[in-house]
């Protein structure tokens, strides 16, 4: 059984930082939807991720690489937050990310994702 916990936005970031998948994924409400886009799931045909398992698999997926990720910009109120992650694998590859989080209740009810990342 999974806890939730209310969304704090320092927390979010700092375990973005620390490749703390289990403590974003509390943060998320167990109806949460997270649509991602980029070169390989594109606008038109975005990945949506409906479940609390499909995103938990996610965090684990990204954070369970060998990458840094380092928050930078951030902005919140009481129906959101966003902010922007750069990312860098040790090869030098760079992957840049915009997040815009939708709170409902205290949770993360919806996150759209849009990444970019240096082409070899």
């Amino acid at each position: 059984m999974s806890t939730t916990t209310s969304f704090d936005l320092d927390r979010f970031t700092r375990a973005a930082e620390e490749r703390d998948a289990s403590t974003q994924l509390s943060m998320y409400g167990s109806d949460a939807t997270v649509t991602i886009a980029d070169k390989v799931s594109q606008p038109g045909t975005p990945r949506v991720l409906r479940t609390h398992q499909q995103i938990k698999d996610w965090l684990e997926e990204m954070y369970g690489r060998e990458m840094t990720h380092s928050v930078q910009h951030t902005v919140k109120d009481d129906n959101g937050a966003a902010y922007t992650q750069a990312c860098r694998y040790p090869d030098g590859t760079n992957v840049l990310c915009a997040t815009v989080i939708e709170l409902e209740g205290g949770q993360i009810s919806g996150q759209t994702v849009v990444q970019v990342w240096d082409e070899k």
